[in-house]
């Protein structure tokens, strides 16, 4: 009697790639998470909006070093800001970022 075999499992197909130029944008968000300087201004603008000064005393990093990261991370929409008077206010740009930031840790974590 001849063994009875099993079907082969057909591969799923590969998923779709996106554009090239999209591919380039996601991975230019991803080297900005590559500066450990960057992600400690995100942590500390994880639950409250803070000023450059402010940032600085927290991570005792200069306010100079502190403003050229705020520009890389405003320009990848990682973080927003407003003027209150003569004083501008950082934030994360939205949850999205905080998910990123949990999703990071959580990955790192296991």
């Amino acid at each position: 009697m001849s063994p009875i075999s099993e079907p082969i499992p057909t591969a799923k197909p590969l998923p779709q790639l996106p554009g090239d130029e999209v591919l380039y944008e996601l991975a230019d968000l991803f080297r900005v998470f590559g500066d450990s300087t960057r992600i400690k201004i995100l942590y500390a603008l994880y639950e409250r909006e803070l000023c450059v000064q402010e940032i600085a005393d927290t991570l005792g990093i200069s306010q100079s070093a502190i403003s050229h990261q705020l520009r890389v991370l405003k320009d990848s929409k990682l973080v927003r800001f407003r003027r209150d008077g003569k004083a501008v206010i950082y934030a994360l740009d939205d949850d999205h970022v905080r998910n990123l930031l949990n999703m990071g840790m959580e990955h790192i974590e296991e």
